[in-house]
């Protein structure tokens, strides 16, 4: 059977401001298929689908949608193509209704006056086609990210969308949210929509999708399907290098117990946890999405102040009420929202990186604005951190380098223990890579790090030793020699190995 092509770019190309975003970019899509698009931040990839959205205009270069070339110079008329985006910032009006939201602008009318029966009736509908049984009348406030994005996907289907782009769909979803979103694209699928899928979730790509184009420096690499190709391939093809390894050899010395933890308990999601990490040690925390990793360690570091428990570090017992107790102790924590927990992004790179212990950019008691322009310069060469300048704004920065900025805020607090959770979540492949050099380096500079990851891959290629969670108590240990994918997943599964 011939394939049909909904979808066509020619020779795309987009600059900003003399720099060059895309170069002559083309590939097609298959119409009924899920195709991933894929490259590491700075690629093109929303640069291309802006203006396939209208959101951008193109410098040059040919779009055809079944065939036939088209032009479009705005959101409405991309709309009106039946071409559809979900942002990853997702674009809904948190204090309107579900119904509102997805008939915004285009409310049913009778006699003049929107029709709110008839509005929500034809939500619930939308709704239901896409197996969500949510209430129409309800505020999109209150409700989850996962099911703010069903109300987008439902939109989407009002509009008689017949190509819809999800941008990292999954990046804020639960296991089970994102089995259920799965569910939603093969149904849409069925009914023969397109999907282009942007994620840097490999799993997740060699799972839900059909094919694959790559960007890289804003051309294009390859297309092909996945069937045909490896993880490995894919990823060689992102950072143009080939993939000797992923995750760098490890010579850290492992040291005496550095701290112990007794009992932690918060009452409801960590329930009796007690582990020990030693010098220059990487620990593993895994488990599945809502097994208590984060909230054991968060417990830890004096965040959650129901948390009871005892600690003790280099053989004394402390008490820790707070993240500036635990900061003053030498514990540093990145968290897994980089923008609302670990960065002020209005402020500038230099701000951030100093901002965890401003004391070290003093002099005589005075804050030394060379002293902390010293610091800052230091840290961006030491972790490659990509930026104009220390004064730039960290909101403009990618999310691999947002993240070794806050890493360079933790180093600078001169910890002796530092809590990484989630470290490599949205970045992309080179950054990871990088992420991880830095891991191994300060493991065996003498730190100890607790890692806390969602990817197998991460906990097994890093970790020394790997404490694995369930319904918030450790259901089992493995060491370095124990590790597999297998072990991992019957302890976060709540059985044994046994």
């Amino acid at each position: 059977m011939e394939k049909k092509w909904i979808l066509e770019f020619q020779n795309i190309s987009k600059s900003f401001v003399g720099v060059k975003a895309l170069t002559k970019v083309s590939f097609r899509v298959e119409e009924g298929e899920v195709h991933a698009l894929l490259g590491e931040n700075g690629a093109g990839k929303s640069t291309l689908m802006k203006i396939l959205s209208g959101a951008y205009t193109r410098d040059e270069g040919t779009i055809l949608l079944d065939g036939k070339e088209i032009q479009i110079k705005n959101t409405k008329e991309s709309e009106r193509l039946g071409i559809s985006i979900i942002y990853q910032e997702l674009n809904l009006i948190p204090e309107l209704s579900v119904a509102e939201n997805i008939y915004l602008d285009r409310q049913p009318k009778k006699k003049g006056r929107i029709d709110w029966k008839g509005m929500n009736e034809a939500a619930q509908k939308m709704l239901e086609s896409i197996d969500m049984m949510m209430d129409p009348k309800v505020k999109v406030s209150s409700l989850s990210v996962a099911q703010r994005q069903m109300v987008e996907i439902a939109k989407a289907v009002s509009l008689n969308a017949r190509l819809v782009i999800m941008d990292e769909p999954t990046s804020a979803l639960t296991e089970g949210e994102t089995k259920k979103l799965f569910q939603v694209i093969e149904s849409l699928k069925k009914k023969g929509i397109t999907i282009i899928y942007i994620s840097h979730r490999m799993d997740e790509i060699f799972k839900i999708c059909d094919s694959y184009t790559i960007l890289r420096d804003g051309q294009f690499i390859s297309s092909g399907s996945l069937h045909d190709v490896t993880i490995d391939q894919i990823i060689e093809d992102m950072v143009g290098r080939p993939l000797m390894q992923v995750f760098p050899e490890k010579n850290n010395k492992i040291g005496e117990v550095i701290l112990e933890v007794r009992d932690m308990n918060n009452g409801k999601e960590v329930k009796g946890v007690s582990f020990t990490l030693r010098k220059g040690e990487i620990l593993g925390f895994a488990g599945l999405v809502g097994a208590g990793r984060s909230e054991t360690l968060k417990a830890v570091f004096g965040a959650d102040r129901r948390a009871k428990g005892e600690i003790i570090l280099n053989g004394k017992k402390i008490n820790i009420r707070s993240p500036k107790d635990a900061i003053r102790y030498g514990i540093g924590f990145l968290p897994e929202d980089r923008k609302k927990e670990g960065l002020v992004v209005g402020l500038s790179v230099l701000d951030n990186v100093v901002m965890a212990k401003t004391e070290n950019a003093m002099t005589k008691g005075i804050f030394s604005a060379k002293k902390a322009k010293e610091i800052c310069t230091r840290y961006i060469k030491d972790l490659l951190i990509k930026t104009p300048s220390e004064y730039q704004a960290a909101k403009f920065l990618s999310g691999g380098n947002q993240q070794k900025v806050v890493l360079a805020k933790w180093l600078n607090s001169e910890p002796q223990i530092i809590v990484l959770d989630e470290p490599t979540r949205g970045i992309d492949v080179n950054a990871k890579m990088e992420i991880y050099n830095i891991i191994v380096k300060l493991a065996e500079e003498g730190k100890s790090i607790i890692l806390i990851s969602s990817e197998m891959q991460e906990i097994i290629g890093l970790c020394d030793h790997v404490n694995v969670m369930f319904e918030g108590r450790i259901s089992g240990e493995l060491n370095r020699e124990e590790l597999s994918q297998e072990g991992i997943m019957k302890f976060a599964t709540g059985g044994s190995l046994e």
